[in-house]
């Protein structure tokens, strides 16, 4: 399909630089195709879900991976950045490097405050590899929990490009940036639908009867890369690490089987949700890298209702949430939402879409590489 289908003009005011306080109370769009659209607030999502109905959410955890360094080429120096994106080993990180011309394999990289030492006097890498687009693969001289010491130690919150380019991050963003559920260490961006809620949301939640479960999808910094090509087909993705346990599929499996919907909580939780799923439907312990591009035309399998915060124009997540609802319908929820200044990106509000019915037949999972 061609990208431009997937574009919009956001004004730049509608992007939200910090997240609503409470959580709970951003503002949520409810979109069901062929019906109005309704305006509530994240919490009123207990009234908006059924006894029986399970809340999927992914538990991963931001680390402070936006690196600044030095690298030495002999007695040339020049400052770079890394933003880590997917760990290949112990001591082995990709990461994109900003500006990317500026490093080469065999380059030593210094990463620390101003240049500053740091754990154990020295965070240092070596450029592995040198890849396309500014991707590289960083070598560093510790391993293991030692090297997430440091990098807690030097590293900053990777915040968003769009939200990067107007302010610095702080301290406020170490929490902001995170999910109350946070648990397995791994991402280097949140999935920020999940900032939504709170320990009273989950309580009312509980007491309507709504389930939840908990899947692992280790958020890369390629969610933020544009898309360049001009037509889908053309675009690489890059994969992500995730896992969904025995217990999590069975306990799901069981859910629908009683009649309840399964609600993804955020693009990466449905993400592995369909990368999970059996053509059937029904779900296994599955884990590894997945890099599923989904696009119009795709048939989901798992995911009945998706809780989402507004998307990049041209990006693959407006291309995914326009395959989930219809292009026409989300093209439409989003024009009310811009008019209605609903605030776009990840600190901005939300929106709970319900699976348009398609006729379409059924086919694969598109992968891409």
């Amino acid at each position: 399909m061609r990208v431009d289908l997937f574009d919009f003009d956001l004004p730049e005011e509608r992007i939200a630089l910090r997240p609503a306080e409470p959580r709970d109370s951003a503002r949520l769009l409810v979109v069901k195709p062929g019906h109005a659209l309704d305006d509530r607030r994240v919490g009123d999502l207990p009234a908006l879900l059924r006894a029986g109905d399970v809340l999927v959410f992914n538990d991963t955890k931001v680390i402070p991976a936006q690196l600044k360094g030095i690298r030495r080429r002999g007695e040339a120096v020049a400052q770079v950045e890394a933003t880590l994106h997917m760990r290949v080993a112990p001591d082995r990180w990709l990461a994109f490097m900003r500006p990317g011309k500026r490093v080469a394999a065999g380059d030593r990289i210094h990463f620390g405050h101003d240049g500053n030492s740091c754990f154990l006097g020295q965070l240092d890498a070596t450029v592995i590899e040198k890849g396309e687009g500014g991707e590289a693969l960083l070598g560093f001289d510790l391993s293991g929990p030692f090297l997430d010491e440091a990098l807690h130690a030097v590293g900053h919150i990777p915040l968003p490009p769009y939200i990067a380019s107007k302010r610095a991050d702080d301290e406020r963003d170490r929490a902001d940036y995170q999910t109350i559920y946070a648990r397995e260490e791994g991402a280097v961006a949140a999935p920020t639908a999940g900032l939504h809620f709170t320990p009273e949301l989950f309580a009312a939640l509980d007491a309507k009867g709504v389930d939840r479960h908990f899947v692992t999808l280790h958020v890369g910094a390629g969610t933020f890369l544009p898309v360049k090509a001009d037509d889908t087909s053309d675009h690489k993705m890059h994969a992500e690490i995730g896992s969904v346990s025995e217990a999590t599929a069975q306990a799901l499996n069981a859910a629908r089987a009683r009649g309840g919907r399964i609600v993804a909580v955020g693009t990466t939780s449905l993400r592995l949700l369909e990368s999970a799923a059996r053509q059937d439907g029904t779900l296994a312990a599955w884990a590894g890298p997945t890099d599923i591009f989904i696009t119009p035309g795709y048939r989901f399998k798992s995911v009945d209702v998706l809780m989402t915060n507004f998307h990049l124009p041209r990006s693959t997540l407006f291309m995914l949430v326009s395959a989930f609802s219809g292009l026409d319908t989300m093209r439409a929820a989003y024009a009310h939402a811009i008019e209605n200044r609903y605030r776009f990106y990840s600190y901005g509000d939300a929106s709970l879409l319900h699976r348009a019915v398609s006729d379409a037949p059924a086919h694969d999972k598109e992968f891409n590489g």
